[in-house]
């Protein structure tokens, strides 16, 4: 931590001046800029290809900050920010006058969370605000998990690059809609459905649409060059064989229970044992495949449960339909 406290000097004086700052966050890399500076939030919509419908999260450097962003904060909210707070779950609440327009995609309500991790917090203090930030990647592709993803991806549309090392959680956080007297999950994500339900003691629905909009509901999303292909595990091999006799070049998820099958494949990615590691790794396999070259990814969906909704909520996204020129 002490050998880059002048970088987080740094990046707070960039994001004061109106700057953008990737930095490291348990889930994934974000792009950051002042959270009540328009320009600056307008800069990340322009930087990434974002649709300035799409609102971005506004990241908080503590729970107790909650107050000063939002206009108030509901009982179910509190005892969700005291229960996972840092961690990897966002709250959707009624915008703060302190927010920019721009940073809620022109809504009324605001997503804020408070990240766990060292760099971003020390980022967040040293700044003394929110910080208003989607995944540092072009809309719609492969979030970054490392520092080089963001520099390969964006270069010099970015300000500063705060390297934070990979990110623990791997895919982005759970989006729950806290605005009114039952709470809903609007994205899964890092904080499972289980641990939400306990915590509040209620079943807790899940939604692909909503009519709060919120980051990662784009039908196409979180997609690899390659197109994407979601089959049943025990289908993976004969559609491998398949594709590659077309002339594809197959890209494979492997599930573990399939792990010895012989598989006639380009690349084949074996899927982790854990969901936690599979998380971790997930957009890292994505980019893997693309830079071998793979025009086509053969995958299955994992058990829709504990962080497996979450993985299987993101291959749903990236093989969905891309939007065409």
């Amino acid at each position: 931590m002490t050998a880059i406290t002048s970088d987080i000097d740094k990046a707070a004086g960039v994001l004061r001046a109106g700057g953008l700052v990737a930095f490291p966050t348990e889930t994934v890399y974000g792009l950051g800029a002042n959270a009540e500076d328009s320009a600056a939030v307008a800069r990340v919509f322009q930087v990434k290809g974002r649709p300035p419908s799409h609102p971005l999260i506004v990241h908080l450097g503590g729970a107790e900050h909650l107050g000063d962003w939002v206009e108030e904060v509901p009982a179910t909210a509190r005892l969700l920010a005291e229960r996972f707070w840092p961690g990897p779950l966002t709250l959707v609440l009624r915008r703060g006058r302190r927010v920019a327009l721009q940073t809620t995609g022109g809504m009324e309500t605001v997503a804020v969370r408070v990240p766990d991790h060292p760099v971003a917090l020390a980022l967040l203090s040293a700044f003394g605000g929110g910080v208003a930030a989607p995944s540092a990647n072009r809309f719609g592709q492969v979030s970054p998990t490392t520092a080089n993803h963001v520099r390969t991806e964006l270069g010099d549309a970015v300000d500063f690059v705060l390297d934070g090392g990979p990110c623990d959680v791997g895919v982005e956080s759970t989006i729950v809609d806290a605005t009114g007297e039952i709470p809903s999950i609007l994205r899964p994500g890092g904080v499972t459905r289980e641990d939400l339900e306990a915590a509040l003691g209620r079943p807790l629905a899940v939604h692909s649409t909503s009519r709060i909009r919120v980051p990662g509901q784009h039908p196409s999303h979180y997609a690899p060059r390659a197109q994407v292909i979601l089959v049943e595990p025990e289908d993976i091999a004969a559609e491998a064989e398949s594709a590659q006799e077309r002339g594809h070049q197959v890209g494979v998820f492997l599930p573990p229970a399939f792990a010895d099958a012989p598989v006639k494949a380009h690349t084949v990615v074996a899927v982790p044992d854990s969901m936690a590691a599979y998380a971790r790794g997930l957009y890292g396999f994505l980019r893997e495949l693309d830079q071998r070259g793979c025009d086509l990814i053969i995958a299955s969906l994992p058990a829709e449960e504990g962080l497996g909704l979450a993985i299987a909520n993101r291959l749903r996204r990236a093989a969905g339909p891309r939007p065409t020129a």
